[in-house]
């Protein structure tokens, strides 16, 4: 279950999915309150992507997409000058309703956006995500996981820049992120082809 408010934690290079670990390492002072905040209630923080832009104002409040996803502190290592070591694991998509002043970082009140699951057709787009790959987009996937894990697995772990990591996590459902997914691998391997040629 999604708090109706948490905080928002924007990066500019970051994009969690559901069911997907990432590792974090926090030391601004606002992120470091959050990061105890949380950790005393409901261990819940919402990762936002920057908008292009970013750079002269991150010390205020930045423009960020609106759809993000919630993660669940899942390890936390305090270390002795205050500075956090966490892992997020991602339980929900949500959309920023409305942001509030009552924090030194970005809270907001979220409303969740679950993602729908047709298993016979994402073991269609496994199908062809599998065979789309690249050996240079191999990632480490052990056994057979369930298609809509695979997706998001791969969504986050092969070479994509952070905006069409942000792409995918704008998809309404699981089928239209895999087939995103698919294009997106396809226009990367037409670029290493043409790289290549354009080397020889």
């Amino acid at each position: 279950m999604l708090p109706d408010r948490i905080p928002l934690f924007p990066l500019p290079n970051v994009v969690l999915f559901p069911q997907m670990p990432v590792p974090l390492h926090v030391f601004e002072p606002r992120y470091r309150k959050m990061v105890a905040d949380v950790r005393a209630g409901h261990d819940t923080i919402g990762m936002v992507l920057l908008k292009p832009g970013w750079e002269p104002i991150y010390y205020g409040r930045p423009p960020v997409f609106a759809i993000g996803c919630a993660g669940r502190v899942e390890q936390c290592e305090a270390l002795a000058d205050g500075r956090y070591n966490l892992v997020l694991r991602g339980v929900a998509r949500f959309e920023i309703v409305e942001e509030h002043g009552s924090e030194p970082y970005r809270v907001a009140s979220v409303r969740p956006r679950p993602e729908t699951c047709d298993t016979a057709a994402l073991e269609a787009v496994r199908i062809e995500l599998t065979s789309a790959l690249h050996p240079q987009d191999a990632v480490a996937l052990e056994g057979q996981l369930p298609p809509d894990l695979f997706i998001n697995a791969l969504s986050q772990s092969v070479d994509l820049t952070p905006l069409e990591r942000q792409a995918l996590l704008d998809c309404h459902d699981l089928g239209a992120r895999g087939r995103r997914l698919i294009e997106l691998l396809a226009f990367k391997r037409l670029e290493r082809q043409a790289g290549s040629q354009r080397l020889h």
